[in-house]
């Protein structure tokens, strides 16, 4: 029973936050700069001004992308979202910031509308994303890294045409 109530006890001190842990927070200024940078990123995709979105990143960010490998560095995530199909709508939401100090994350939703060239309906997509910022000595907070991911299923693959032909012999 005392290994019980001590293994208890250590997880209870184990999980409760320490000072160093817990920090100062953000202060409601940081927080609406945050939200801020959100709102910039939302209009700057409609707006297709992917200078602007892209100079929301730090020189040397990262983007984890569903499906491709990491875009590493501001001028490789613009080259990257200037490839991205043409987005009819796209809204992001932000759901949990957090942070302390210089750094901070943020916790969100999208949902998005996208216009292939050739494709004859649009595509619609909503899911979750990541971010971590940093302040910079200007007081700007900057994307270090992004990472998104759909919620919808991913599509089925085409099922491979058969092999033979009717009335054909082998031979």
């Amino acid at each position: 029973m005392l290994n019980v109530i001590a293994l208890a006890t250590s997880a209870l001190l184990v999980s409760l936050p320490s000072e160093a842990q817990t920090g100062k927070g953000l202060s409601q200024t940081d927080v609406r700069k945050i939200d801020d940078i959100t709102q910039t990123a939302m209009k700057a995709a409609l707006a297709k001004d992917f200078a602007t979105w892209a100079a929301l990143f730090l020189e040397d960010a990262v983007v984890y992308p569903p499906n491709e490998p990491a875009v590493k560095g501001r001028e490789a995530i613009r080259a990257w979202l200037e490839k991205f199909p043409p987005m009819t709508e796209f809204k992001l939401n932000n759901v949990y910031v957090e942070g302390c100090e210089d750094l901070a994350y943020v916790l969100g939703t999208y949902t998005m509308t996208i216009a292939p060239p050739g494709s004859p309906v649009p595509i619609k997509d909503s899911g979750k994303f990541v971010t971590v910022l940093r302040r910079q000595p200007d007081a700007r907070w900057l994307v270090a890294v992004d990472m998104f991911s759909s919620d919808l299923p991913p599509p089925q693959p085409t099922p491979p045409r058969p092999c033979w032909t009717m009335g054909r012999s082998a031979t």
